[in-house]
């Protein structure tokens, strides 16, 4: 009978006969587990792996199997020891037929992960470090261990990411399915919540506090160090998974988390691939187009942080696609909010809450600035006509609905953050008339926040030295020294701006204030925008036309007893004020300066009203009943134009009163409907002066005039087009002799009238001698030489 006393024995008997790569193996373990590792023995076993190093592959192969069994049986102790040879076999061992040892070890690691002993998989992940080669199927493991064993799996998958730089882990490792594992098991350590800290801890957690190190921190580090090992190719991989967890857990609406995620993103990727992840987020916004605001506005909020992070021009190839996104996400919250219904084409149940699709709004419009805040000038120049191009232009709609114009004013309040900070050295390719024109026909429209938003615009891109703050309240400055104005002379190109659109610019300040919805803050932008002008664009025509200009203010407000409130007509009084005074100052003509400040002293007694210290406030101090003003309280045309006159100004153009004229931006704004008549009649008043001139009355338009205008044009029309068809039917059917004299004495015609002109032109130099006569009774100049010349007495020394 075999018995156990006969497998010692036998044992006994054949341990001789056993591989010497076991026996060297079984030497390393003691009998007693505590003793650890017999180093002696330990040393033996790796000078044979060095010196039979195919050897290596059945060494480990057998240390997995004495593992296995050991775990199996619960002799951790052994387990221990095991793992120990492992790593010091790894460690010195650099031979080709390491990946075979390196399989064995795999395995073993494998074993310890997937047991039920925290020791025991915090073994296996500490053992991970040893090694320069991992398998990928180890991710999921490490991903498994995230969310039961934060640390140990955290550091399971950090080496993962470490041991990256290998070429055949980098081709796998990069991959959706494994993506789609460890990044949102990093996201779920990384973010703060009950799911996270009511687990009970580990025993590596217990001695957190030795370490310092928090399972956030180390998650945080982590995933910097995974982003900032993904090439071009990979980034999309890496952040679908982001944008998935934030999906599935709800994670927009906070924000916070949603922001913090993708800062850590922006910062840790190579900054040539910002622009990647930004097309991911703009691609995401598209996607939930048709979800809660909350989800939108979150979105957006990330996509301003992420625009503030990326270097300037990261925005990438397709700029204007990325201002075109957000735009269309713009017009749709504007149906969103006006419908009740995602549903645009029919009325649902109010399911939208407006103030919601407002809050969206505004934080599309503050990533609109942002973006462009990281283009430079020419790109945002594009991005400004490009706006433009969407926004609906009255006049050239037959009609415009609510929905149109509150696009108008989201798309004015987009221009305008493009337009913050933008300073351009050339005003021609900052302002052009395709993008001038629209602009200024908006500010013809009844709506006032529209037009304000214009001059708000406007302001913005002619202050090209900061002085915009140095204007926000409109005051009586006896010294203007102390505002530290930036000015420069005016240039080339501006002088071209300014002759080319300088009328625009006067007619849309003139008509601003005859708006009677006009309240503070459209005096204080017309202010700014008249004081911007004169520092940035002038020139000496540029500066008469401006007085002119304030001096008709001047007349508008007397003139508009009936059409203007008080409140207005005392504004454009004390716009007119302030800007004299800063204009006087800054041409430095004493006598003018010294007019402007009588007229204020007599003011500021008489009718304070009249000056903005007392209108421009919260509460303004104004009459019940404005009379009309007169004598010393006025700015007299007279004595403006002969002070300056004295200091070398186009008197000429001061005297002559500044009169608004009919463009192509009332055909653009249209604020009235053809059928009402327009009186155009101008009647100029003498500006406060005694001398009155006689002028043509102007013909008056009338509906009449009008249509009597067209059908004389229709006759014409039909009178050119026959005389057309006659020249063509006797070039086909005359006779070619007759075609020819035709032609023949048109040419001949030609000639005679050519010579005509140079005979006029071409003439010999002129003599004092006198003059001779000519052939056909003309008399023609003859020439004599100098020396011949008799020169009067006083020309002759």
């Amino acid at each position: 009978m075999y018995t156990s006393a006969h497998r010692r024995v036998c044992g006994c008997c054949c341990g001789a006969f056993r591989p010497r790569y076991k026996r060297l193996v079984d030497n390393i373990f003691p009998e007693d587990p505590e003793d650890g590792l017999v180093k002696a023995n330990m040393e033996k076993l790796t000078f044979y792996a060095l010196s039979a190093p195919e050897k290596l592959d059945r060494i480990g192969a057998y240390l997995s199997e004495r593992l296995s069994r050991d775990v199996a049986r619960h002799r951790y102790g052994y387990v221990c020891i095991a793992m120990e040879a492992l790593d010091q076999l790894l460690m010195a061992c650099h031979c080709q037929s390491i990946n075979l040892f390196v399989e064995s070890f795999l395995k073993m690691v494998r074993k310890l992960l997937e047991s039920d002993k925290p020791n025991l998989q915090i073994l296996g992940t500490n053992s991970v470090s040893t090694i320069q080669v991992l398998s990928v199927s180890m991710c999921e493991i490490f991903c498994f261990l995230c969310l039961r064993i934060r640390m140990a799996g955290i550091k399971g998958l950090q080496g993962v990411v470490r041991k990256t730089v290998n070429d055949e882990l980098q081709a796998n490792i990069w991959d959706p399915q494994h993506m789609d594992k460890i990044v949102p098991s990093l996201l779920f350590n990384l973010q703060p919540g009950e799911g996270t800290e009511s687990r009970s801890p580990s025993p590596l957690q217990a001695s957190e506090g030795k370490e310092k190190e928090s399972p956030a921190e180390l998650t945080e580090r982590c995933f910097r160090e995974l982003l900032g090992r993904a090439a071009y190719g990979n980034i999309k991989n890496a952040v679908t998974p982001v944008l998935m967890h934030l999906d599935n857990h709800s994670l927009w609406e906070g924000k916070t988390f949603a922001v913090r995620c993708f800062k850590i993103i922006m910062y840790s990727i190579q900054s040539q691939h910002s622009h990647l992840v930004i097309q991911q987020l703009l691609g995401h916004l598209d996607a939930n187009s048709k979800t809660s605001a909350t989800v939108r506005a979150g979105i957006v909020e990330v996509l301003l942080e992420a625009a503030a992070i990326a270097a300037s021009g990261s925005v990438g190839p397709t700029v204007l696609e990325v201002f075109n996104t957000l735009l269309r996400q713009l017009k749709l919250s504007v149906d969103y909010e006006l419908t009740g219904s995602y549903d645009c084409t029919t009325m649902g149940t109010k399911t939208i809450k407006e103030h919601e699709e407002r809050q969206l709004q505004e934080a599309v419009i503050m990533t609109i600035g942002s973006f462009a805040n990281t283009l430079p000038t020419y790109q945002r120049s594009e991005v400004m006509l490009f706006i433009m191009g969407k926004i609906p232009i009255p006049g050239m709609h037959p009609t415009l609905s609510e929905a149109d114009r509150l696009i108008q004013l989201m798309l004015l309040k987009s221009l305008r953050q493009v337009t913050t900070g933008f300073q351009s050295t050339n005003m021609l390719t900052a302002l052009p008339s395709s993008f001038l024109d629209p602009l200024l026909s908006f500010a013809l429209l009844e709506d006032a926040h529209i037009r304000l938003l214009v001059l708000e615009i406007l302001v913005s891109l002619i202050d090209r030295h900061d002085n915009l703050p140095k204007f926000s309240t409109i005051s009586i400055i006896s010294d203007i020294s102390v505002l530290k104005l930036k000015m420069e002379k005016c240039s080339r190109q501006d002088n071209l701006f300014m002759k080319k659109h300088a009328q625009q610019l006067y007619r849309h300040i003139y008509l601003s204030c005859k708006e009677q919805s006009s309240m503070q803050p459209h005096f204080e932008m017309l202010y700014t925008l008249l004081a911007l002008i004169s520092m940035e664009l002038a020139n000496e025509e540029v500066v008469v036309d401006l007085i002119r200009l304030a001096l008709a203010l001047q007349d508008l407000a007397l003139a508009s007893e009936e059409t203007l409130p008080v409140y207005n007509r005392c504004a454009v009084h004390a716009l007119s004020a302030a800007y004299l005074n800063l204009i006087c100052q800054l041409t430095t003509v004493p006598t003018f300066c010294q007019h402007v400040h009588e007229v204020i002293e007599v003011r500021q007694k008489d009718c304070p009203f009249l000056l903005p210290e007392d209108i421009f406030i919260e509460d303004p101090k104004i009459p019940e009943v404005l009379e009309k003003p007169e004598g010393e309280v006025l700015f007299q045309q007279a004595k403006v134009t002969e002070v300056l006159g004295g200091s070398g100004f186009n008197t000429e153009r001061l005297a002559t009163p500044y009169i608004p004229q009919f463009t192509d931006e009332d055909r653009l704004s249209k604020r009235k409907s053809i059928g009402e008549t327009i009186s155009l009649q101008v009647e100029v008043e003498s500006r406060n002066s005694p001398e009155k001139e006689e002028r043509t009355p102007a013909e008056e338009i009338t509906f009449e005039a009008l249509k009597n205008a067209i059908v004389d044009t229709v006759g014409m029309e039909e009178q050119e087009r026959a005389r057309r068809r006659q020249v063509v039917e006797k070039f086909q059917k005359a006779p070619f002799e007759e075609i020819a004299a035709h032609c023949g004495a048109r040419a001949t015609m030609l000639q005679s009238k050519l010579s005509q002109i140079f005979e006029i032109t071409i003439r010999p130099p002129p003599s004092p001698s006198g003059t001779i006569t000519a052939g056909y009774g003309q008399t023609q100049s003859r020439s004599v030489p100098v020396y011949e010349m008799k020169f009067p007495d006083l020309c002759v020394y």
